[in-house]
């Protein structure tokens, strides 16, 4: 008569598995991808009249399908995008080509005068994202160094390192993000 084989007991190896699979998923950090962050602004009143802004207050800025900048009607590196951004929003000589400004008495800050300018922003459809993004960090950026500039005139310190509330609403209110894109398109243009 045959001798039999002893077996091993598998049965609770595929629990092992699993609970060893649950663990590396549980534990692992899987990458997520980062976006930029942006408030969107509320639905429009269907009520509101359509408001012509006028073209003096409008910074247009093209990227076409070949990565290309055109500013304002001008082709443009994205080096000097900040610094265009920053002159037209700010404005600091009154210039007539450049947006008009309105006072406002802002609680924190007094009366200031706040820009009418905003921000055109029109892709490409075949825009690559590096160059969307690209675009955004120098117009985003411009804002912000606006604001860190009012600030520590203001209150002594960066827009970034304040704590008060107010003063970080006041900011806010004197340099807002007026950043406008359009839905992309093919806009063509050359290199």
């Amino acid at each position: 008569m045959a001798r039999e084989i002893p077996q091993l007991n598998t049965g609770s190896m595929a629990d092992i598995s699993f609970l060893l699979l649950t663990f590396f998923l549980l534990t692992s950090s899987i990458d997520t991808d980062m976006g930029i962050i942006r408030k969107l602004p509320p639905p429009p009143d269907p009520n509101q009249e359509n408001v012509d802004v006028k073209k003096r207050n409008v910074f247009n800025v093209l990227v076409n399908k070949y990565d290309g900048l055109l500013v304002q009607g001008r082709p443009m590196d994205i080096s000097q995008l900040r610094v265009a951004a920053k002159e037209f929003l700010a404005n600091p000589y009154d210039r007539d080509d450049l947006p008009e400004k309105k006072v406002e008495n802002i609680p924190g800050l007094g009366e200031v005068k706040i820009s009418k300018g905003v921000i055109s922003l029109k892709n490409d459809r075949g825009t690559s994202y590096r160059m969307y993004v690209a675009v955004q960090n120098e117009l985003t950026a411009a804002i912000n160094e606006l604001r860190d500039e009012l600030s520590q005139q203001r209150f002594g310190r960066k827009f970034s390192q304040l704590t008060s509330e107010e003063q970080i609403n006041a900011i806010q209110k004197a340099i807002p993000v007026a950043i406008s894109e359009a839905e992309p398109e093919n806009v063509g243009g050359g290199k």
